[in-house]
């Protein structure tokens, strides 16, 4: 069984960098290498939201977060990071880990709060 596990959220100033860790497991084989892994937030009130993928064709980004954030995944630890610069008040919510394995199978980690106030 695919179990995702989000660390280093926590409470940070604008302006400030923070970095969050997604590590998998039940992953046999080449199949971490091949999932397509993911970095969601939802904030307060509002849905769900992609923030930064990794696939096997390279690493994607929200508009809002393209040039702060970094999202790098090591397969040999079957792990994935979102170095997260420049943060905003607007960047804060429950930050979610997402693995898509094929053909059809979405696993979500538990998330891990951020929270960026002066």
């Amino acid at each position: 069984q695919v179990q995702l596990v989000e660390s280093g959220g926590g409470t940070v100033q604008p302006g400030d960098s923070l970095t969050l860790s997604c590590a998998a497991s039940g992953f046999t084989g080449s199949t971490f290498a091949l999932a397509g892994m993911a970095w969601h937030r939802q904030a307060p009130g509002k849905g769900r939201e992609l923030v930064a993928s990794s696939t096997t064709a390279g690493p994607n980004y929200a508009p809002s977060v393209t040039g702060r954030f970094t999202i790098v995944r090591d397969n040999y630890k079957k792990s994935i990071t979102l170095q997260m610069n420049n943060l905003r008040p607007e960047d804060t919510g429950v930050y979610y880990c997402k693995a898509l394995v094929a053909p059809s199978s979405v696993y979500w980690g538990q998330g891990t709060q951020v929270t960026v106030a002066s």
